[in-house]
């Protein structure tokens, strides 16, 4: 995982889309939703409206403007852009004097969105009630074609209603709204059609090596979520910390560290704003601060010398530990994902491992067979502490220097590689994973890495290297893979980590990644090249930040 150191409403012609001239990089197709119009193309405004869009907005004149009087609208300018925008005539909307969010019939599930939306527009929530000229109106809605996290936002007649078939599709389209009234007081007349590119978007924070105050987490929660990011991935154990409050183990814990309560805080803000947290113990190494109260665990080489961060895998209590510190942890993070490390694991680092730890290839060839090897005794211990947190997690992940070939032991073929260098000992080309047929996540240490020093060549990643050089498909260096294996990339997270935790203060942090997360998530979410010069975006992801 990283390196073992310390507007306006109206105007001309309807959107479409632009080339931006680029560093090479292959793009791949877009994909739009299949629906009757290409994404960014204008089409008559048809028939079909809601309730809510049907009436005129009582802040308007009794006599409305005739619709062709204005020029056909242009897509919201959001961070993500929207994929598709069907453009109308008309003046769209704006929050009036009169206006309120509703909850449509059978859509009780939305009042959280609905009260969040009303704050931050300043205007009233009125719940289950009928809409009214000026209102927005949120539905769930099933359609033959609506996809996951979607959504479809129409703006017509003075009203706004935002359809989708689950609560995170409605919330994002929420976002769309908010950031357009930030952007330009107003979101375009017509109709848009959105959905994610990948179903995994992120940010991956190290706070074991450097500490961050529950606040500060949540505000990073409130920003990813306004950049329809959805996942949070939290590494809080490493050789330098152990950060969060432990039962089992306290013994193990950092002075400075999270308060279950705050976890369970920054949990359910997560759930609200539809982003789902990663918790990772990484074993079997980067366990010093798990190890420091128990010396008897760390892994010694044949004269005896300690390996810095290593557990000793051939030890029935180093297995124990880990496994009670996993069930502990798989609790209070009731999600479906976990992280189980695997990466970086001292011992396979030398040129004989077998030689320089005969205890860990004793074990290996007791469990596995004459043939087996120290790397067969680490990928057993990766098996096995997927195994643990099993039952209770759907998605287990690993970093992809865990995975080893050639040995007699194989890695579960159910374990989701999170992809971050090629450098290390172990790590592979990408597509040997791929041709596999892994699952895969983008953590690209070319781009994605934001190390704190920056120390062992790394340089802050810029949120314009990654909008004009990147895509889900260069999981390593500046090479892409082929498109055929789009459906095994399952997304991106922008990783923040903390070797030299003193680099920079968390305000420092929150500014550094501001840019880099917003321009992930444009390509994270829409496929196609950028319709905006890296100036524009930058200008227009600073607007509606906040």
């Amino acid at each position: 995982m990283r390196w073992n150191s310390p507007a306006t409403l109206v105007g001309g012609a309807a959107i479409v889309a632009a080339a931006v001239t680029l560093t090479a990089v292959a793009w791949p197709d877009a994909t739009p939703p299949d629906h009757s119009a290409a994404a960014g193309t204008a089409t008559t405004p048809t028939a079909a409206t809601s309730d809510a869009s049907s009436a005129r907005s009582d802040t308007r004149p009794a006599a409305p403007t005739p619709s062709r009087s204005f020029a056909l609208s242009k897509a919201p300018r959001t961070v993500p852009s929207v994929r598709q925008h069907e453009a109308a005539r008309g003046p769209g909307w704006r929050p009036g004097g009169g206006s309120g969010v509703v909850i449509a019939k059978n859509s009780g599930q939305l009042a959280d969105e609905g009260k969040l939306i009303a704050k931050e527009l300043k205007i009233d929530y009125r719940g289950a009630v009928a809409a009214k000229a000026g209102d927005i109106e949120l539905a769930l809605e099933s359609g033959k074609q609506a996809g996951p996290e979607s959504y479809t936002l129409t703006a017509r007649d003075g009203g706004v209603r935002i359809a989708g078939p689950d609560e995170a599709g409605v919330f994002y389209g929420t976002r769309t709204l908010k950031q357009s009234v930030r952007a330009d007081g107003a979101i375009p007349e017509g109709v848009v059609r959105d959905q994610p590119d990948r179903p995994q978007r992120g940010l991956n924070l190290d706070i074991a090596r450097k500490y961050y105050t529950a606040g500060w987490i949540e505000n990073r929660l409130r920003e990813m979520a306004d950049l329809k990011l959805n996942q949070l991935g939290l590494h809080f154990s490493d050789d330098q910390g152990f950060r969060i409050a432990s039962d089992t183990h306290p013994e193990i814990v950092s002075q400075q560290h999270l308060t279950k309560a705050e976890v369970r805080g920054i949990v359910v803000l997560a759930g609200q704003l539809h982003i789902e947290i990663v918790p990772e113990i990484d074993s079997p190494g980067h366990l010093g601060a798990v190890m420091a109260p128990h010396p008897e665990l760390q892994l010694r080489n044949v004269n005896g010398q300690p390996t810095r961060g290593a557990i000793d895998i051939s030890k029935p209590a180093a297995a124990k530990i880990v496994d009670e510190l996993l069930r502990e942890y798989d609790t209070l993070f009731p999600g479906r994902f976990w992280h189980i490390g695997a990466d970086e694991y001292q011992a396979l680092v030398v040129s004989d491992p077998e030689a320089s730890f005969p205890q860990l290839a004793a074990a290996a060839r007791k469990k596995y067979g004459a043939d087996a090897k120290v790397q067969d005794l680490a990928t057993g211990w990766m098996n096995d502490r997927a195994a643990v947190v099993r039952p209770k997690k759907e998605e287990v992940s690993a970093w992809n220097d865990g995975f080893f070939s050639g040995g007699v032991v194989k890695a579960d073929q159910n374990l989701q590689v999170d992809y971050w260098t090629g450098k290390e000992i172990g790590a592979r080309p990408p597509l040997d994973y791929l041709r596999e047929g892994r699952r895969v996540v983008n953590l690209n240490d070319e781009f994605l890495y934001y190390v704190l020093g920056q120390p062992n060549d790394f340089v802050y990643p810029t949120g314009q290297r990654i909008y004009e050089q990147w895509t889900p498909f260069v999981l390593r260096g500046t090479k892409p893979v082929p498109q055929k294996y789009s459906k095994q990339i399952l997304g991106a997270r922008f990783a923040v980590w903390g070797d030299i935790a003193s680099a920079q203060t968390q305000d420092q942090v929150a500014n550094g990644i501001q840019l880099p997360l917003a321009a992930l998530s444009q390509k994270v979410w829409n496929p196609v090249k950028p319709d905006l010069t890296w100036a524009q975006f930058k200008a227009l992801a600073n607007k509606v930040a906040g």
